[in-house]
């Protein structure tokens, strides 16, 4: 049985696949674990780690060191390019306020981390995995180590310890200080559910309206005259004549006085654009339907699927002029957008398509529309992607004493981002299912935390009893000080919806257990828009944060 001995306790590859698939395989089945609807979630992999390793199952450096660094590469990797569409887009469509509080949430979560540094004497790299355990954050984590490593190169264990013993406390921490914020402001749901219409309304990014067309000036001009005049952001998908008749509408479509519009814009150019063509009216999606008897046209959602059309405008594939359609909306990722001809579309986007049928057809054809193209992932541009992210973390930036780098964490991290956002420019398809990207995410991220576990078990006893077991207090503090401090200033100052607010906490602590009881208390969908709108420029913050935090120890 010395085979079986040496499996579990020798060296080699197959005594190292062997203990990361038990230390991943034990973790996500405690994971399922949970205490009042709470769990720790797939972070029991960093504990069992920590486990196995001090009861003598470890692997050797070497390969716990590659397995770590591409398991964190895959991570973050994967979440830049998830985040990278929406990321300079969160700064737009009144999401600017939220991304400012969520940033003084990070800003202020490292002072503190700074203040006790220099009250309680604990090491800089230790503080700043407290700070990362604290507000839940891995890649923090993960560019912390990576980042002392490029500087020093040796590991220092204590930041995975301090990371582990913060933690805990820190999901609690999050979902606690909620609660206190609930009870210190005196909240009363039925005051917020009443808000909930109007902050609904500004977060829609395209509304449709129905118009009766009264402008005398404008009697008998066209829809592309008319839009060239108004200079703003706005479709006319349809237009009920005052004969009775119902017709599809572009841009040399004539308009005359009594004219109905089916008119699709933006909600801060509804006003000017309904005053400027005449006034509101009321018709139902019916009236506007395709049980119309004199319509000839039908409207169809298509998926954008030939890698062809990747990175192409609208104006170069001249949809309108060829097929006689009319293109009213664009849905990326969840947010309806206005298609204006200089709109560069992306593989994966939905565009809604109103024309005749055989029209439509053959505009689906030119589109692709296929959904099994979309089930193969596109390998070249998630390596090709890792390749210049790895080489743009490895560039010296400065020298202070150390050279100052981006690392395995922020390089490809920031990469993905662009890639995410400006791929389609160069050719390159950037669309991932979701599910396809979540496994990408999950096995970087159980990769890193079962490396991290096993290479910081040995001492982790030791370090409680030297006085590790202070940390939990020092990372209770860095957690719930930001919140209580931001949240009591976006409700009182800013007058935040209380729903909005703990979508916002949630996301500047990147935590997906406190989102969840957010959604669970709001019983709507107000939570994950301000987590999701936070979430990207947050996820940057803290890795870059954490860098540049253990600079100053060195």
């Amino acid at each position: 049985m010395e085979w079986l001995y040496n499996l579990f306790f020798g060296q080699g590859i197959a005594h190292s696949v062997l203990i990361i698939a038990l230390v991943i395989t034990l973790g996500i089945t405690l994971g399922k674990i949970k205490f009042r609807g709470i769990s720790l979630g797939i972070t029991w992999i960093l504990f069992v780690g920590i486990a196995m390793s001090h009861f003598g199952m470890s692997i050797s450096d070497e390969i716990r060191h590659f397995a770590q660094e591409f398991g964190l590469i895959l991570f973050v990797f994967s979440i830049g390019l998830q985040v990278g569409p929406s990321f300079f887009s969160s700064f737009k469509h009144g999401g600017m306020q939220l991304v400012a509080c969520a940033t003084g949430i990070v800003l202020l979560g490292v002072v503190t981390a700074g203040v006790l540094h220099l009250v309680t004497g604990v090491p800089i790299p230790t503080m700043v995995g407290i700070l990362s355990g604290a507000v839940t954050n891995t890649p923090g984590l993960g560019a912390a180590q990576a980042a002392y490593a490029d500087t020093t190169g040796i590991q220092d264990p204590t930041i995975a310890l301090g990371y582990a013993v913060a933690y805990p406390l820190g999901v609690v921490g999050i979902i606690l200080s909620l609660i206190a914020l609930r009870f210190i402001l005196g909240v009363d749901f039925k005051k917020e559910n009443e808000g909930l219409e109007a902050l609904s309304q500004e977060k829609k990014l395209a509304e449709k309206l129905s118009v009766e067309f009264t402008n005398q000036l404008l009697d008998g001009r066209s829809v592309e005259y008319i839009r060239d005049l108004i200079n703003r952001q706005f479709v006319i998908s349809r237009v009920a004549h005052a004969s009775g008749e119902l017709t599809m509408a572009d841009g040399a479509t004539v308009l005359h006085m009594g004219d109905k519009l089916r008119l699709i814009c933006q909600p801060e150019d509804s006003e000017a654009v309904i005053a400027f063509l005449g006034h509101t009216v009321e018709m139902s999606d019916e009236e506007w339907g395709h049980n119309t008897p004199n319509a000839t046209f039908i409207s169809r959602r298509i998926l954008i699927t030939k890698p062809q059309i990747n990175g192409k405008k609208f104006s170069d594939l001249r949809l309108r002029t060829k097929y006689g359609i009319t293109l009213t909306r664009v849905n990326r990722a969840g947010v309806d957008l206005i298609p204006y001809q200089g709109l560069e579309l992306q593989v994966g986007d939905r565009v809604m398509v109103v024309g005749p049928e055989k029209s439509v057809t053959k505009v689906a054809d030119v589109l692709g529309n296929s959904l099994k193209k979309l089930d193969h992932p596109n390998l070249v541009t998630i390596f090709v992607g890792i390749a210049l992210g790895v080489l743009l973390g490895s560039i010296p930036l400065m020298n202070v004493p150390q050279p100052v780098k981006l690392g395995l964490a922020g390089g490809p991290l920031i990469l993905a981002i662009l890639i995410g956002r400006f791929g389609t420019h160069f050719g390159l398809v950037t669309y991932t299912t979701m599910s396809a990207n979540l496994m990408l995410r999950e096995m970087g991220i159980a990769l890193f935390l079962a490396c991290v576990g096993l290479g910081a078990g040995e001492g982790f006893v030791e370090a409680i009893a030297d006085g590790g077991y202070r940390w939990i207090g020092y990372g209770a503090i860095i957690t719930v000080l930001p919140l209580l401090v931001v949240g009591l200033f976006a409700r009182l100052v800013l007058k935040m919806n209380y729903y909005t607010l703990t979508g916002m906490l949630s996301g500047a602590m990147t935590d997906p257990p406190a989102l969840a009881y957010a959604n669970g208390v709001a019983g709507n969908d107000m939570p994950a828009v301000a987590y999701s709108t936070v979430y990207p420029v947050v996820m940057f913050l803290r890795v870059l944060t954490a860098q540049i935090f253990i600079l100053f120890a060195l």
